[in-house]
């Protein structure tokens, strides 16, 4: 058991000092390898993927602007289908299901972007400086 037990802190103490060497690597050297990346980087090609111009932000803004779209032409899709009912209990029950389910889809989208918001913001270090591609 003591046998064990010196070979498992050998093995800590070893990783510790590997572990402390390479991160105190030579800065040139990540600056040339930061260089090489910019240099690999295509023209228009985005550098970052999270925060306010981020490729997730973009996707998901977009998304949320396409849904939020449907759902107002849905609520007056269901307005007219109220208005043109005339009277008849399954049509307006239809229209105001109609009405219903899209401002549930409203509700859902808002809440989407706010949760999209909350998680980018959270696993983007310092709180919205944004990831890049290296």
């Amino acid at each position: 058991m003591k046998k064990i037990i010196s070979y498992f802190t050998i093995s800590a103490l070893s990783l510790a000092t590997l572990l402390t060497v390479g991160f105190s690597a030579n800065t040139s050297a990540q600056s040339a390898i930061q260089q090489g990346v910019e240099a690999a980087r295509g023209n228009g090609t985005p550098s970052t993927l999270f925060g306010g111009s981020g490729v997730i932000t973009t996707i998901t803004n977009t998304l949320l602007f396409v849904a939020g779209a449907l759902a107002v032409i849905m609520i007056i899709i269901g307005g007219i289908r109220y208005a043109t009912s005339g009277g008849n209990a399954s049509n307006v029950t239809a229209a105001k299901n109609t009405i219903l389910y899209a401002i549930v889809g409203l509700i859902i989208a808002f809440l989407a972007f706010a949760i999209v918001n909350w998680v980018l913001g959270a696993i983007t270090p310092g709180g919205g400086a944004g990831f890049t591609n290296v």
